[in-house]
């Protein structure tokens, strides 16, 4: 989640101090099954190859550690690929380390690719050379390909924020200069498609809630996140996606795949999907049924194909659980980023409950 509108320039102090919050129990619903947890990196995405577990987080967040890790059999997390991919500073290449991780995703093909949005604070512009997808071999634990997005995709005010695969393409959301990046993994080409579109940008009067309390930027207004999720149907024919806050909007993958398509015409084949209240993360499984954390609520839901929608488990545990990873036997990984209680988003201070915590949830048949 970001975007450079929320918050221009901003360096903020991160204090590690732990605040309790109303509502939070060191008991969780019985559902629940802790899987790890961290007193020292806020995890916000998560990926499960076999029994090997892989969590990131953004720089900005306030966490320390490495930006991507491997949890060892004692559940500690140690950074991966290594060291040297986790230990960029300011003045150090951006383009061979990670500066900002907000997303990863497996690939189905032996990948885990890495989303860097090339900025290392919030609402800044990403870095020359600094804004990447990264694929690591999972056979081999290394680095087998780096797809920089230049000043062309990357631009001014943008927040890389979230990637789909489908076929030889990848989509990613930009929620801080509102629109989509198509890449071709064939050729490595990549274009911008749908800025500032509608259904890209994040609408007055729909404010994140958690807690009761409305999530604001650094300057007081309400937070809002342009283009973030994102999900391509089982049948790769759509790609629906939206601002974090909703609603959803889809369009055909074959137009987005298409650079011979008039931007206009892509605009027009856009189409209203469903009408999602604000969401830390999503993702769709094999049937088409969307699963989806519901900020305001504190829950983790399941759209049916159908459009019926069913809570899953709501507890004040899962105070914004961020990118959840769904495994082929049934078994939702729900890593509790308490994103909106970060030291940006209150003065400096953070209000994070540690320690974070990965979460495993069983999905009903």
């Amino acid at each position: 989640m970001s975007k450079r509108s929320i918050a221009l320039g901003i360096v903020a102090a991160t204090t590690m101090a732990a605040v309790p919050s109303t509502g939070w129990s060191a008991t969780p619903h019985p559902k629940l099954v802790r899987v790890a947890q961290s007193r020292s990196m806020i995890w916000n995405a998560v990926a499960v190859d076999g029994k090997r577990i892989f969590l990131a987080g953004p720089r900005w967040a306030g966490g320390s550690g490495p930006q991507l890790a491997l949890l060892g059999p004692d559940r500690t997390p140690h950074a991966y690929p290594d060291t040297a991919w986790n230990a960029w500073k300011p003045g150090r290449d951006p383009a061979s380390g990670f500066v900002n991780i907000n997303a990863i995703r497996l690939d189905g093909r032996g990948g885990l690719w890495v989303v860097d949005t090339g900025s290392p604070e919030f609402g800044g512009d990403p870095l020359p050379g600094g804004a990447k997808l990264v694929r690591i071999a999972l056979s081999t634990g290394r680095v087998d390909r780096v797809l920089p997005l230049g000043a062309d995709l990357a631009v001014k005010g943008s927040y890389v924020d979230d990637v789909r695969f489908s076929g030889n393409h990848a989509y990613l959301t930009d929620a801080g200069h509102p629109g989509l990046i198509v890449l071709d993994l064939s050729t490595g080409r990549g274009r911008r498609v749908l800025d500032g579109h509608p259904a890209t940008v994040a609408r007055d009067r729909r404010p994140i809630v958690l807690s009761g309390e409305i999530v604001r930027a650094p300057d007081g207004s309400p937070l809002k996140v342009h283009s973030d999720p994102l999900e391509v149907s089982p049948d790769g024919a759509w790609l629906m996606f939206g601002p974090l806050e909703g609603p959803w909007s889809r369009v055909p993958t074959a137009l987005l795949n298409d650079p011979a398509v008039a931007p206009t015409a892509l605009a027009a084949a856009v189409q209203p999907w469903v009408d999602l209240p604000p969401v830390g993360g999503t993702v769709m499984g094999a049937d088409g049924s969307l699963y989806f954390a519901e900020l305001a609520t504190d829950s983790v839901k399941r759209r049916w194909p159908d459009g019926n929608t069913e809570i899953l488990v709501s507890d004040p545990a899962l105070h914004w659980v961020d990118a959840p990873f769904l495994t082929d036997d049934g078994r939702l990984f729900l890593p509790v980023a308490q994103m909106d209680r970060v030291a940006l988003f209150h003065g400096g201070k953070s209000r994070t409950v540690w320690p974070i915590t990965l979460y495993e949830l069983e999905i009903p048949k």
